[in-house]
């Protein structure tokens, strides 16, 4: 506890919190001795006492029930007058007790501790959070840097916190086999279930029960964050939806994700569609779903199929690899300056050559790519409907330097694993098949569709390229074994501010197709190709 900060429960002693500390409420402000000379603003680094100091006059506020003297003790009152309002009077959270830990620079971690009451229902909440102490830039006061997430860690901006029957009724999902799925079961799997609930909780049969909930607002839903519940008074009772998840395949999804921080994997069957697999290291985010990251090179497998109906390439003739090529007065090089001399268009894609399709931009307009994307791989059309929450990539029409960043994946091309799974997928069965989770003959939405398929020329030349990678080229190393009709793509995505590029890699073997990335994980011959190589051979 911060300087022997004595728990105060709210409707207990009685007694202001601000009086344990003998300190000055949040309201209180230096003034100049005289009113001709203006205060000095203290400017600089906060100091230990400002920070313990400022931290205890919210928390113990807080706490008391003093919303409006809490509200004070942060940079933005009326927000967190708000939200610490329907602290008490909606989510119906009582008896509080804050007990702040030791600070780090200016940030202090607090336990929660406290009652939530609903009617004749009562249950125990317990929880942890944090808050981080700035400096007014006007008058050099230091206050809590007010976000949602200071009440509650699983807050964004503009959610609140709400308890009373569950807006939509429990769901139980199972697997393909009719196996229940759980949070505990499969750590990924919470982001699902929470998006699963949402979307067919009211048709599949189940009774709301009593619940503390996040409910999104704006700046949420835009990201398509899921309502979440957080506490259950009571259980509802759930109705059931069967999604396509394999449990083998879901279990060494997890189970390779656990081996590698920051990483994420998606698997689809290219024949159908089903979404077979996906697993975060990370599960309070659907990377593998909603992520949306540069895939570096594993967007050649599309620039690629462009570059072969257009003429521009051919898998087997000799075809440009310079050290550098410059486009839209930028310089582009490749990974460690290296160069093919008199190389095919094969060994180019094999060894993830950025100039060899670099140096086509100049003979492509700027929609070509997106173009590509959209009719071909049904990607960045934003109509996918797999049955939870997702990501279909985005491929906008840029120009200059950003066009030709986008032929290798950088630029404003944006995907995920599961956008990446459904490339390979796409390359294996020749025809795009929209990804689902839930069989759309359960709700009657409609697929998304691709207007177009590539000739059996272009993709024959395709598979080549993608094959010839697995046994030869960069994605070699984690193909081996593998074995079968297989094709792969490995990437490297180069990220501002970081020291290692996100890793990625995209493969099919027989009717499985997958792909992961690993966040900062460097190389995704080495990062992300040994998981997705993992899953081919569960698989298979």
């Amino acid at each position: 506890m911060i300087g022997g900060m004595i728990a105060v429960v709210v409707g207990g002693a009685g007694l202001g919190a601000y009086a344990l500390y003998g300190g000055a409420s949040a309201d209180d402000g230096t003034r100049s001795a005289s009113t001709d000379q203006k205060p000095e603003v203290k400017t600089g680094p906060l100091s230990a006492t400002e920070v313990t100091t400022t931290a205890k006059a919210f928390l113990t506020a807080w706490q008391s029930g003093k919303v409006t003297e809490a509200a004070a003790a942060t940079d933005d009152s009326a927000a967190a007058k708000l939200l610490l309002t329907g602290y008490t009077k909606d989510a119906r959270i009582k008896d509080v007790t804050l007990t702040p830990g030791t600070p780090a620079g200016d940030k202090v971690p607090f336990s929660v501790k406290a009652t939530v009451s609903y009617k004749d229902t009562e249950k125990p909440l317990a929880y942890d959070s944090a808050l981080t102490v700035v400096r007014r830039t006007s008058d050099g006061k230091p206050l809590v840097d007010w976000h949602s997430a200071v009440v509650h860690p699983d807050l964004k901006d503009g959610d609140k916190l709400v308890t009373g029957e569950a807006g939509t009724p429990p769901v139980k999902a199972l697997d393909r086999d009719g196996g229940e799925l759980t949070k505990k079961k499969y750590a990924s799997l919470g982001p699902v279930l929470d998006g699963l609930r949402e979307k067919y909780g009211k048709q599949a049969g189940g009774k709301a029960g009593i619940e503390l909930r996040v409910e999104r607002g704006k700046s949420a839903e835009s990201d398509d964050l899921s309502d979440k519940t957080l506490l259950e008074l009571s259980k509802g009772t759930p109705g059931t939806v069967k999604t396509t998840l394999d449990p083998a395949l879901q279990a060494a999804a997890e189970k390779q994700v656990a081996k590698k921080a920051r990483s994420s994997v998606a698997m689809v069957r290219p024949s159908t569609g089903e979404i077979l697999a996906a697993a975060n290291a990370s599960p309070g985010f659907n990377t593998a779903f909603q992520g949306s990251l540069a895939p570096g090179s594993t967007m050649k497998v599309i620039t690629a199929s462009l570059l072969l109906e257009k003429n521009l390439a051919s898998a087997d003739k000799k075809h440009p690899c310079p050290k550098y090529f410059t486009y839209g007065h930028w310089k582009f090089q490749n990974d460690k300056k290296f160069e093919i001399k008199d190389g095919t268009f094969k060994a180019s894609f094999a060894r993830s050559c950025n100039t060899a399709f670099i140096s086509q931009a100049p003979k492509l307009k700027d929609d070509d790519l997106t173009k590509q994307a959209q009719q071909v791989f049904g990607l960045g059309m934003n109509n996918w409907a797999i049955g939870v929450p997702s990501f279909d990539g985005a491929v906008p029409v840029q120009s200059a330097a950003q066009m030709g960043a986008s032929l290798i994946g950088q630029g404003g091309v944006r995907m995920n694993p599961l956008n990446m799974a459904s490339v390979s997928a796409t390359v294996k069965s020749g025809t795009f098949r929209q990804p689902y989770l839930v069989s759309p003959d359960v709700d009657g939405r409609k697929l998304a569709t691709a207007s177009r398929t590539l000739s059996s020329g272009t993709l024959s030349q395709l598979r080549e390229l993608m094959s010839y990678t697995a046994d030869y080229g960069t994605a070699a190393e984690a193909m081996a074994g593998v074995g079968g009709d297989a094709g792969a793509k490995t990437g490297s995505a180069e990220v501002d501010g970081q020291k290692k590029p996100n890793g990625w890699f995209t493969a099919y073997r027989g009717d499985l197709a997958a792909a992961g990335v690993v966040q900062q994980g460097g190389h995704g011959g080495e990062t992300a190709g040994p998981i997705v190589a993992a899953l081919l051979k569960t698989g298979g």
